[in-house]
Parts: C-alpha cells; structure tokens; sequence
C-alpha cells in the first residue's frame, strides 16, 4: 500500500541523529517521548489525513507467521508467564469439532501494580482494584462476552494446565477478543483503516462463519494502566465515522457469503425496505 502522494512524504534519511549516547532502552518511556519530538510538522499532517492500515498490517504479520495456529493481539498486550509452552501443549492436545477459538482473557493493570505472576495473584489484584477486564470503563461491549465473572469464579491456586474454562455463549455485535485460532480464520478487511470496526468486523465474519469461541485458563494477557473514557480527538472519530459506514456495506457482503444473519444485524434495513 503506497500512498498517492508518496513522493511528497517526508524521508527519513532528511533528519541525521547519533543515538548513542542519545537515548536509554532502559527507560522505554523516555525514550520514545524524545523520539516523538524529532517528528517534523509535515510528518504530522500526512499522518492525520492517512489512516494507519492496521488491518493491512495484521494480514501481513499472518502471512509471515510460520506456525500451524496463530495469536491475534496487539503490540501492548503482554502475555502471562510461561503462556508458550502452555499453550503449545494444549493445542497439540485439544480436540475441535467444527472451528474454533481460543481466548485468551485481557486485564488492565493498574501501574503501581507488579506483573501478576500467576492467575491466582491477578485474581488478589482484581479483589484489590488494582486489575479489571480490559476496556471495562472505556467501551464494556469491546470484552464483555468473554464472561469474566466465570473465569474469576473458576480459580484453582494448583492449575498450571491450560484448559477450557468456558464457552463463550453471549456473543454480541463489537466483541473483540484476543484469540488463538488456526491459520485459516478471515482474513482482516483492508478497507477499515484507523480506529474503529477494524478487528470487530473481523470477529463478527467468524461468528458469521460458524466459530465457536473457548475462554482458556489459567492463561490470561494484561494491558499496563487502568483506562478511562476521556474526550477522543476529532480526527479518531472521524476515522470511526467513515469506517461505520464502510461496515454497512460489509455486514451485506458477510450476508451474501455465508447466507447467515445470526445477529439479526440487516433486520433494520429490511423494515425500512
């Protein structure tokens, strides 16, 4: 994906710096403020009028994947500890009848917070306030059929094995979980580029499609920072507006693919028809 006006964009070879010396891996956050600085004024007009392609990129990071399954997350997500050889025993044990995916549940984490090191010590975190479902107080819909309640419920201070914990049985339109899956899934639709309806939609096609989706425990992914709905800028609901859009004509296609409506989402269109 090139964009039209390629060859007015900013190079990078245009701006010199010597990082030694300059910047500190060890303190990640510092290090990347100051990066932040070093881009020019043109740098950030191109990128509000360019939505970032993320589901291009997703489709890209697939098809460099080397592995029979693979893990939908994103950058900031963090995964448990030992999650690898964890989860490497319980696919090559599990047995699935028709398709299915794996999730994995997704906490924030308050920062004064350590890492939970297990899921009995996130469970102390949650009693505390310190830890709550990811995207709880910003956009509840984003996690909420994973059914954290019953994952919480079902605690054993022993379990090290990775299991089903639960079906997920309340789909609901906007869920977007973290999932494990074979590589054969839907792929992400490049049209929806920025915020909004980028991996939902996705989601909403293997729903569609006939996915069933599996709550695995004891592993969970955790997000730094306890969010908080806040005024977003003008230029991200711009982007979501115009993917709105984008998802009409999509949710049609979705039904002319599968011959499925599960969710009853063109019921709207068709009592205004």
């Amino acid at each position: 994906m090139i964009p039209r006006n390629y060859e007015d964009l900013p190079r990078v070879s245009s701006f010199s710096f010597i990082v030694n010396g300059h910047f500190d891996c060890l303190y990640p956050e510092k290090t990347l403020r100051s990066l932040l600085k070093i881009r020019t004024t043109k740098t950030l007009q191109w990128r509000l009028k360019n939505p970032y392609p993320q589901n291009h990129m997703r489709n890209v990071a697939r098809k460099g994947c080397q592995s029979k399954y693979v893990f939908l997350t994103d950058i900031d997500i963090i995964p448990s500890r030992n999650i690898v050889p964890q989860l490497n025993y319980f696919l090559s044990n599990v047995r699935c009848t028709g398709s299915c995916a794996y999730v994995i549940p997704t906490f924030e984490i308050d920062v004064r917070a350590q890492f939970p090191s297990s899921k009995e010590y996130l469970i102390r975190l949650y009693k505390k306030g310190l830890a709550r479902p990811f995207h709880e107080k910003v956009f509840i819909y984003n996690q909420y059929a994973t059914n954290f309640s019953k994952w919480l419920s079902n605690a054993n201070p022993n379990e090290t094995t990775v299991s089903i914990s639960h079906t997920v049985t309340n789909f609901e339109f906007l869920y977007e979980p973290f999932y494990i899956a074979l590589d054969n899934v839907p792929a992400h639709d490049e049209r929806f580029t920025g915020y909004g309806f980028t991996r939902n939609s996705q989601v909403y096609e293997m729903y569609v499609a006939g996915y069933q989706f599996f709550v695995l425990s004891p592993v969970f992914t955790c997000h730094w920072g306890l969010q908080r709905k806040q005024a977003r800028p003008s230029w991200r609901e711009q982007q979501n507006n115009a993917n709105r859009k984008k998802f009409d004509v999509f949710k049609s296609e979705i039904f002319a693919r599968y011959k499925n409506d599960p969710l009853l989402m063109l019921k709207s269109k068709k009592n205004k028809s």
